[in-house]
């Protein structure tokens, strides 16, 4: 790795004497941040500790070693046979990756291409059994399995001209007109990276789908704001409605509006045609600025602060919550804090004056929304100590978590769809991204500030403190054994960001009645489960408080299954925990600030 080509001026002057700790640090923050930006933001000390574990533990393992010569050679034999099988039906050849999109098409069975396939597929699983070593750290072996299959996916002949069939026949059908379109988008792409950063929206590309307009356009008014939200408050449907309203928490981390995408898959216009007043907190998207905001200003002024303005404006001493991703443990935090005794005593301090009085919580529901962070999932990859130094240097030169570098790290983990395949579908086949609602809100990025992040990375993500008891809000300590309003709790299958057996663990944290739900699809897909979607399905089971500990394995396979949304069941389960209906009230004038979706959700930075 090269050195910086010259320091700044100020250390460069210093160095004519004794070298100052102050400008030895920004030394070394300028080399680390050289070599960020060639490792894509991760620190390669990381990883290169965890292959060196991996290495050095695979050097003592002569059995392994056997194991992993006996497995390879294997591997060749049976794909030696197979390639030899010209009997071999083409249906019954390509019923073998079924499992992988990349290989779904038909010609995959034709030879060479079958060959290049289960070769491909052969030295994938070689790579993952090499990766499984005993006596390394489980850290680093998710390290080094994680990018041993990035490497692979890179690798896969689905990405390369020569030897994917169907860009080939691709080709020669469109006479050579789609590897030109792909050229076209790739150096578009290429010209639009190059741009130079701005902060002014005006030099934003468009979204395919435009706020206020095609999204977030369910009717609504913005009843409060102050410097970390806005509160939506949004407008009645029916004459009736449930005595408690429904104050909904997004995750900072997202525009809310992914809960309001276009009306026939927008949640906040299913809960209000339900029967519910709706609340919506609009994070503010934070810049240089706000790098001194932390978590407690998120819990408390924020979190907190929209409870009591939702309980005031509905005239209603109860309110429903839920809370999504990071939202969701926003909420459970909160709803520890005010369940606590010590709270309780101390309650007039954590209000200013004339502040509305704070509700009671008559349930909670939490979206793909962890408080255990023992089992983060892939995501754990990018943090430890080293990799946590690496991202504060970073972020110290801003001030903040800029949104793309959070969008990096989710195409990072999901690189084969996201990146691979994409960029197959569109430099190859020159097919453009035709988009959805969805995917548009997915390039609408956001911030975090800078302490807010490294406390919650430090405290929840790294030390675990909400389990191990040690999580503080003003020294007043968090317990979610504290919780006993009834809870409903959704994870998702195929969840990379909040898995969902980590999400499950709040059976383990509480003695409370649960209702969990389990929910094909994603992180954000199968929470936008509008009822109507074919191919949706749940597993739902009900825990009472005191209820023996279930392990999630046998949980999933003695849950009963249900096709369709699981909204519909939610919207059940929350008029039950209602205390009944009462007459619609129509948002006052004096009462709204502006129309939503309000003015935060606008604000958009090119990072």
């Amino acid at each position: 790795m090269a050195m910086p080509d010259s320091p700044p001026r100020d250390i460069a002057e210093s160095t004519t004497g004794a070298l100052s700790d102050q400008d030895a640090k920004k030394l070394d923050a300028l080399m680390h941040e050289q070599m960020a930006r060639s490792t894509m933001g991760l620190s390669p000390i990381s990883l290169a500790l965890a292959c060196m574990d991996w290495a050095m533990h695979l050097a003592v393992s002569p059995g392994k070693q056997l194991q992993l010569a006996q497995r390879a050679a294997q591997l060749a034999m049976d794909e030696m046979q197979r390639s030899l099988q010209s009997a071999e039906s083409s249906s019954q050849a390509n019923a073998r990756a079924v499992d992988d999109a990349r290989f779904a098409d038909p010609a995959w069975s034709q030879w060479p291409y079958s060959s290049l396939k289960d070769s491909f597929k052969a030295g994938d699983r070689w790579w993952q059994e090499a990766t499984q070593v005993d006596g390394m750290s489980s850290h680093r072996q998710q390290m080094v399995s994680f990018f041993a299959r990035q490497w692979m996916d890179a690798m896969s002949p689905s990405n390369w001209l020569l030897t994917n069939p169907q860009v080939i026949t691709h080709s020669f059908e469109t006479a050579g007109q789609s590897l030109l379109q792909g050229m076209q988008l790739f150096m578009r792409d290429l010209q639009q990276s190059a741009l130079p950063v701005t902060a002014n929206p005006d030099g934003l590309t468009p979204l395919p789908y435009a706020v206020g307009k095609d999204v977030a356009i369910t009717p609504g008014k913005v009843v409060y704001r102050n410097h970390l939200i806005e509160l939506i408050q949004y407008a009645p449907t029916t004459d009736q409605v449930a005595a408690e309203p429904i104050l909904i928490i997004p995750s900072p981390i997202m525009k809310f509006y992914i809960l309001d995408l276009s009306p026939q898959n927008s949640m906040v216009r299913y809960l209000v045609s339900q029967g519910f007043t709706v609340f919506m907190i609009s994070w503010r998207n934070p810049d240089a600025n706000d790098r001194d905001l932390g978590m407690d200003d998120y819990l408390l002024g924020a979190v907190m602060q929209a409870m009591r303005q939702a309980s005031a404006l509905a005239d209603a001493p109860s309110i429903h919550a839920m809370g999504y991703c990071l939202g969701g443990t926003f909420l459970a935090i909160v709803a520890a804090l005010m369940s606590s005794e010590q709270f309780a005593k101390q309650q007039p301090a954590f209000a200013a004056a004339k502040e509305p009085p704070l509700p009671t919580l008559t349930s909670i529901t939490l979206l793909a929304a962890q408080t255990d962070f023992s089992e983060a999932g892939e995501l754990g990859i990018f943090i430890d100590d080293d990799q946590l130094k690496t991202l504060r240097e970073q972020i110290a030169r801003t001030g903040y978590l800029s949104g793309r570098q959070m969008a990096g790290s989710f195409q990072f983990l999901h690189s084969k769809d996201l990146i691979w395949s994409r960029n197959t579908q569109r430099y190859l086949m020159g097919v453009d991204d035709t988009g959805s609602d969805l995917m548009s809100w997915n390039s609408d990025t956001t911030r975090l500030p800078q302490r807010m992040h490294s406390e919650y990375l430090d405290s929840l993500f790294l030390r675990d403190d909400l389990t191990e008891g040690h999580y503080k809000v003003r020294d007043i300590p968090i317990a979610l054994k504290n919780l006993k309003m009834p809870m409903m709790v959704v994870g998702t299958v195929r969840d990379h960001v909040s898995p969902w057996r980590s999400v499950y663990k709040i059976h383990l944290q509480t003695d409370t009645a649960i209702t969990f739900i389990l929910a094909a699809g994603g992180h954000n897909a199968g929470i936008v489960s509008e009822p109507g979607h074919p191919r949706r399905s749940y597993q739902m089971n009900h825990a009472d408080a005191g209820a023996d500990w279930v392990d999630p394995d046998d949980w999933i396979h003695h849950a009963p299954r249900f096709e369709g949304s699981w909204w519909e069941p939610w919207n059940t389960w929350l008029h039950q925990h209602s205390s009944g209906l009462v007459s619609a009230r129509v948002i006052q004038q004096d009462e709204a600030l502006c129309d939503a979706p309000g003015e935060y959700v606008m604000v958009r930075y090119a990072d």
